[in-house]
C-alpha cells in the first residue's frame, strides 16, 4: 500500500502551478516511490487565486493566509513558491511546524536568510529541496559524470551563461522583484543563483570571485492590480529598479580552474539561453538548456583540431529513463520539476537526502553575496 502525504503549496504564481503539477504527476514516472501526494491546501493572498487552484487541481481547502499551513495537522510537506522576500519566514515557520520543505531558490534575500531556514529545518528534522531545477537534467548529469571520470582531462576553465530577455521590455511592471526590500539582489537571485549551483555542481567549491554589476533599464512603471510572472504595465507611476539586470563574474574554483559565470534579464533576443562549456587538457564537454536533451563531447588524444560530437542523452542518464524509452526523445522544463518532486518525496520516504537541499542554497547564496560585495568594492572576495 502507498502513504498518502498531505502536501501544501503556498504562493500560487506560475510557480506554484509548475509545483503543483510535479505532484499530480510524479506517481506516473515514479510509480514504486512509496508515498502518494495529496493536495491538501494552497494558500494565495490574491483573492480568488487560490479558489481557482483548487478547482482545477483539487486541492481539499485553500486559505489566503499561509500561517493556516503551519498549524494544519493534515499537511506534512510544503512547497514554498511566493516572492523572495517571504522565503525566510515562511521557511521557518514551516520547519518548526515540523513541515518538509520544498522551497525555490534563491531561499530569501541572503545567505543569512537561507542559513536561518537551513538551521530550522536541520533542527526540526525535517527533510528539503531547493529549485535548482538545471542540475537535474540528465545532459548535466551525464556531462558532470564524464568530467568526474576524467574523459576531458583535468579542467581547465568554464563559461557558465545564463541570458533571458523577461525584463527586457521597458513596460515590465515595477514589481517585488526589482524592488532590494522584497527582491533581494536582481538576476543575481534570480538567475545567477541556478549559475553557482551549477558551478559547484559540475567542478566544486569556488574558492574567490570579483563579480561587476549593471542596471540597463532604471525605471518602470507600477502596476495598478496583481500580478503574475513577468507582467507589463504602462501608463502608471514610475518608480527607481533597485536591484540589478546584469552580472558578469570571474570565479577561482578550489581546484585551480577558472569560470567565468554571466546573467543578464534584458537581453533582447535571448530566451532562456543558459548552459555551460566545460573546458579540460584533454577535451571539453557543452550544454544548451534549449537543446536540453543532448551534449557537445570533444575527446580523445588530437588536441589540436578535435571534433566536437553531439551525444543524445538516453535512459542510463540521470533520470531520462522514467520519462523517455530511448535517446533522442525529448524531456521538457517541467519534467525537470518532476525529478525534484521526486527526489524530494525520496527524501521524505527513506530519511535519505536527494537532490540540491537547503545546504546547496547556502553555497549559492554565500556565492551571491560575495558577487554583490565584490561588485561595490570592485576587489576579489575569497569564500
Amino acid at each position: 500500500m502507498v502513504d498518502s502525504l498531505g502536501v501544501a503549496v503556498i504562493g500560487f504564481g506560475w510557480m506554484g502551478r509548475v509545483h503543483t503539477q510535479a505532484y499530480s504527476r510524479v506517481l506516473h514516472h515514479y510509480p514504486r516511490l512509496g508515498l502518494r501526494p495529496a493536495l491538501v491546501t494552497v494558500a494565495e493572498e490574491v483573492p480568488g487565486r487560490a479558489e481557482e487552484a483548487a478547482a482545477q487541481f483539487g486541492f481539499a481547502s485553500t486559505t489566503r493566509n499561509w500561517r493556516d499551513v503551519a498549524a494544519d495537522p493534515r499537511v506534512q510537506a510544503v512547497s514554498v513558491t511566493a516572492p523572495n522576500f517571504l522565503h525566510r519566514e515562511i521557511g521557518v515557520a514551516m520547519a518548526e511546524a515540523g513541515k518538509h520543505l520544498w522551497i525555490e531558490k534563491p531561499v530569501g534575500l541572503s545567505a543569512e536568510d537561507a542559513r536561518a531556514v537551513a538551521d530550522a529545518a536541520g533542527k526540526a528534522g525535517v527533510r528539503s529541496a531547493v529549485g535548482f531545477n538545471y542540475r537535474n537534467a540528465p545532459a548535466v548529469e551525464a556531462a558532470r559524470a564524464l568530467i568526474a571520470s576524467g574523459d576531458i582531462g583535468t579542467v581547465t576553465h568554464v563559461r557558465i551563461r545564463l541570458f533571458s530577455d523577461y525584463a527586457a521590455h521597458p513596460e515590465g511592471a515595477l514589481t517585488w522583484r526589482y524592488e532590494k526590500e522584497r527582491g533581494g539582489s536582481g538576476v543575481l537571485g534570480d538567475l545567477a543563483s541556478h549559475g553557482a549551483d551549477l558551478a559547484r555542481y559540475l567542478l566544486g567549491d569556488i574558492a574567490s570571485l570579483t563579480a561587476d554589476t549593471a542596471i540597463f533599464v532604471p525605471e518602470r512603471a507600477r502596476p495598478t492590480g496583481a500580478t503574475a510572472g513577468h507582467s507589463r504595465a504602462s501608463g502608471g507611476e514610475l518608480g527607481p529598479v533597485e536591484n540589478e539586470d546584469y552580472v558578469n563574474c570571474l570565479l577561482r574554483f578550489a581546484s585551480g580552474a577558472r569560470g567565468v559565470l554571466e546573467a543578464c534579464r534584458v537581453s533582447v533576443g535571448e530566451q532562456n539561453n543558459y548552459g555551460f562549456e566545460v573546458h579540460g587538457t584533454r577535451g571539453a564537454v557543452f550544454w544548451d538548456f534549449r537543446r536540453m536533451n543532448e551534449l557537445g563531447v570533444s575527446r580523445g588524444t588530437g588536441y589540436q583540431d578535435q571534433p566536437v560530437s553531439t551525444v543524445y542523452v538516453g535512459p542510463g542518464d540521470g533520470e531520462f529513463g522514467a520519462f523517455q524509452p530511448g535517446a533522442a526523445n525529448a524531456m521538457g522544463y517541467d519534467d525537470l520539476k518532476v525529478v525534484e518532486a521526486h527526489r524530494f518525496l525520496r527524501s521524505i520516504a527513506e530519511g535519505t537526502s536527494y537532490g540540491a537541499t537547503l545546504a546547496d542554497a547556502v553555497h549559492s547564496a554565500v556565492v551571491l553575496d560575495a558577487m554583490a560585495r565584490s561588485a561595490q568594492t570592485g576587489a576579489w572576495v575569497s569564500l
